[in-house]
């Protein structure tokens, strides 16, 4: 028997890059699968939904908006899971209070106020991101623990006009407020920049990053990314679901590349590609320094060796 079985979830902003590839591997678990979309009648958004493997059988598309208070109850009622990932996901606003911070956190009350009406619901999985906790003055070493107390700040983010980073903040912080105050029991992931294969015909942000580059484009970023795989992503969604221990925050994040290693990868892998050889400017790339401690050991197996000390 598949383990998603006579379960029912939702899945919100289901026609997007993350929430399409958590979709179909809810249907091949044998979950049926209740999507929101802003717009079920427009093919670009859903037609691929409707080609995935169960979907005939027990994919159910309900509209739904962010900003419409009471929008997601059809579609959460007598769920046992719901799966929060629809947000608007661009690095780039004319009005970013409008078009990011507001759907993002008004949004995600509004999906947590249809699961406390919901008394099916088990449990929330929210799609955040590795934005909501970096994006701050910390010290960031390779000695630095980063725990559950890490948050971006919003004041620090907008000194860059980092506003993507301020909608997960701002929308994550009201989430767990939310889900404590009503008794949610919420997971959250939190994942780096996501890559790999798209669902949808439409092109995302993160895979944008990387067709910029491959697309003509004279210089890379001077800047470095947490970078994982869209398969860990899902994988890890499902796992906070089903898995009953799993708590709190989860980053997902299988490496941390600059632009220039990405560029490097790229070209070894396709030595064909026209890709940009030059940094969009001329200030040191990022340098990973060795730790103290690692130097320190250094030296004296050095002295060791050369006899300065023996011990």
């Amino acid at each position: 028997m598949d383990i998603g079985e006579g379960k029912v979830v939702c899945v919100t902003g289901a026609n997007g890059y993350i929430a399409s590839w958590i979709v179909k591997s809810l249907l091949l678990r044998g979950y049926t699968v209740k999507g929101t979309v802003r717009d079920s009648n427009d093919p670009k958004k859903v037609e691929h939904l409707y080609k995935l493997e169960g979907a005939k059988e027990r994919l159910q598309l309900i509209k739904a908006n962010l900003v419409e208070e009471g929008s997601f109850d059809s579609a959460i009622e007598g769920c046992d899971g719901v799966f929060h990932t629809a947000s608007p996901c661009t690095f780039r606003s004319k009005d970013p209070q409008n078009e990011l911070i507001d759907p993002a956190v008004n949004g995600t009350l509004n999906v947590l106020k249809s699961c406390a009406k919901s008394p099916s619901v088990k449990r929330v999985i929210l799609t955040s991101s590795t934005a909501s906790l970096q994006c701050n003055r910390r010290p960031k070493t390779p000695e630095t623990i980063v725990d559950e107390s890490w948050n971006s700040d919003p004041e620090f983010c907008k000194t860059y006009k980092g506003y993507y980073a301020i909608s997960k903040t701002l929308a994550e912080e009201a989430a767990w407020k939310f889900a404590k105050e009503n008794s949610i029991d919420l997971v959250c992931i939190n994942p780096g920049t996501v890559l790999g294969p798209l669902l949808q015909p439409t092109i995302n942000t993160t895979s944008a990053l990387i067709l910029n580059l491959i697309n003509g484009t004279e210089t890379f970023p001077n800047s470095s990314r947490p970078w994982i795989n869209i398969k860990d992503v899902v994988n890890a969604h499902i796992q906070a679901f089903e898995i009953p221990s799993a708590n709190g925050r989860y980053c997902v994040v299988e490496s941390v590349e600059h632009f220039s290693e990405i560029v490097k990868i790229l070209h070894d892998l396709y030595p064909t590609l026209q890709l940009p050889e030059r940094c969009a400017d001329d200030k040191p790339l990022r340098i990973e320094f060795i730790p103290l401690k690692v130097g320190l050991k250094e030296t004296v197996e050095s002295l060791k060796d050369k006899n300065f000390v023996n011990f």
